[in-house]
């Protein structure tokens, strides 16, 4: 005999098995049907030389699609940039909670870290509370934060960019797998976001409770990768997102996925790209060129 509590729970879930999946922004606008030589399951992919600007690889490069919590790398530079004292201390507080996705944490209302254990959760376990903690607390408050995120991307060339909040919840964060490569090329240039956000995991004291919390990307505990730089996203809207500065084969490339489809789909088509890479020929290797740009990629601040 099975006991009512299953049996609710066994028809809420032929109720949720029936609902489709939503399409992301990039399913919807059909750039799945767009076919490539890697046969990467993203929608959107560029592959950059970062010494030379050279592009490597490049698909639906300009289509501009929620980036999710690749926002937090826009939100890493702000707060680093600013210089603010990172051992300060700041409380979760009840705003901070996502009432957008309604995601979960561990990081509970009245939790307090400094400034730099916040910083360091957002960029390497892509803590949403966190995030969201550093741009309210930063001075001026939220709506100035957001307005300098803003006014960043425009000084560093990224004109197809926007964000409305730190986290990337919002589906309404959007950029182009150019502009992210322009800004992961800049932020690549800042060492506190470099070893923040390659941190394999780290032990966090959370009151008298000792939390460990890992990357979201495997990749950087691979032996067979070395990363400079890395950040991941994940809402339905956007797929699985992934941007990275790695060196393959001797060259520094930067890497921009989005909009995959399938848990682990972006980490396989990076790995597509670093065989292709690496099983190249020696002209590929060298630094020729395999496609440009309209404009080349410049990543110093303007």
């Amino acid at each position: 005999m099975v006991k009512r509590p299953a049996k609710r729970a066994a028809k809420r879930a032929a109720v949720v098995a029936a609902v489709p999946a939503k399409p992301s922004y990039g399913e919807a606008a059909g750039l799945h049907a767009a076919r490539d030589t890697l046969a990467l399951k993203s929608s959107v992919a560029l592959v950059i030389d970062q010494d030379t600007k050279e592009v490597l690889f490049q698909k639906n490069e300009s289509a501009v699609l929620p980036i999710a919590s690749l926002t937090k790398l826009m939100t890493g530079v702000l707060v680093s940039e600013a210089k603010l004292p990172m051992e300060e201390m700041i409380t979760i507080a009840q705003a901070d909670v996502d009432t957008e996705k309604g995601s979960r944490s561990r990081l509970s209302v009245g939790t307090v870290l400094s400034r730099g254990e916040l910083l360091h959760l957002a960029l390497m376990s892509s803590e949403n509370r966190a995030a969201h903690a550093l741009g309210r607390t930063y001075p001026g408050g939220l709506g100035v934060f957001v307005s300098l995120m803003n006014a960043k991307a425009g000084s560093l060339g990224m004109r197809s960019t926007s964000y409305v909040e730190p986290t990337g919840l919002s589906s309404k964060n959007q950029s182009s797998a150019t502009d992210l490569a322009t800004l992961v090329g800049y932020a690549y240039g800042n060492p506190t976001l470099r070893e923040m956000s390659t941190s394999p995991g780290y032990d966090f004291e959370v009151g008298k409770r000792t939390l460990r919390y890992n990357n979201t990307n495997r990749l950087v505990k691979s032996p067979a990768w070395d990363i400079g730089l890395q950040k991941t996203g994940y809402i339905s809207e956007a797929g699985q997102c992934l941007v990275m500065q790695a060196k393959v084969a001797g060259r520094k490339l930067i890497m921009v996925f989005l909009d995959s489809a399938g848990k682990f789909s972006r980490i396989a088509d990076a790995e597509r790209v670093r065989h292709w890479v690496e099983s190249s020929p020696p002209a590929l290797n060298r630094g020729l060129p395999l496609a440009a740009l309209d404009a080349p990629l410049d990543f110093s601040a303007k």
